[in-house]
């Protein structure tokens, strides 16, 4: 797979996982609104900072060498 395809495949992953991690931060804090704010706060940096672990194969995937 040349290299401008494999970032654009790439592209639409990364699309993908963030909407998918939004959706799911969303649905969460709403059902999280009756716990501390402390919980709450606890919960939306974890969130915020989180969504880069999923994507990190695929950005390896993309920078790798290709085949």
């Amino acid at each position: 797979m040349s290299a401008s395809s494999r970032k654009l495949v790439a592209v639409a992953v990364l699309f993908a996982i963030l909407i998918a991690w939004i959706l799911g931060a969303a649905t969460i804090g709403s059902h999280i609104t009756g716990a501390p704010r402390w919980a709450q706060l606890v919960f939306y940096i974890f969130a915020g900072v989180a969504w880069v672990l999923p994507m990190r194969p695929v950005f390896r995937w993309m920078n790798s060498a290709s085949d």
